[in-house]
């Protein structure tokens, strides 16, 4: 049996999640919504799948998921801590019954085709917040503007499943 990344990655999230009664949603920018639907996708995602913010404009990233007004004015969107104060925020933005969701996925960056704010095409942070916990996922990736996305899409979910299962974190519930 292989043990790294799956073909697969939304549809083990989806079952992994199932099976240990968690939740999670998402907050995307350049993805626009692909992220999403790979979750969509998949039969009985709605088990675990919350939802999503897409906060494609710079201000709804503040507005929508918490995002620090002085860390956009300073850094814009294509900057770590955005991922990972996106990834954070959805968490509670999405809440079910008042309680966060568990996971909380974020994507922000360029998908192109030219530059933008002095970062270059393919320039991509994603998060992936659980509890307060954040990890961060860099990427540089190139292509066109769609297959820079569905790439921040593919390489995101595989690192969501290495870190769940390198972090013990679907332990203990």
């Amino acid at each position: 049996m292989n043990d790294g990344p799956r073909a697969d990655s939304a549809a083990w999230l989806v079952a992994t999640l199932t099976g240990h009664k968690r939740t999670l949603a998402v907050a995307e920018s350049l993805t626009g919504g692909l992220l999403a639907a790979e979750f969509v996708r998949v039969p009985g995602a709605s088990a675990v799948f919350a939802g999503g913010i897409i906060a494609y404009n710079t201000e709804l990233k503040h507005t929508l998921l918490g995002v620090d007004a002085g860390l956009l004015a300073t850094h814009g969107p294509v900057h770590p801590d955005v991922a990972a104060q996106m990834a954070l925020g959805v968490r509670t933005r999405l809440a079910i019954g008042g309680n966060p969701v568990d996971i909380g996925l974020s994507t922000t960056g360029v998908a192109g085709p030219g530059p933008q704010d002095g970062h270059p095409a393919g320039t991509v942070f994603a998060g992936i917040a659980i509890g307060d916990r954040v990890d961060i996922l860099s990427l540089s990736l190139e292509g066109t503007r769609e297959t820079i996305r569905a790439q921040v899409v593919s390489e995101l979910l595989a690192h969501v499943e290495i870190v769940l299962k390198s972090s013990g974190q679907l332990e203990g519930r």
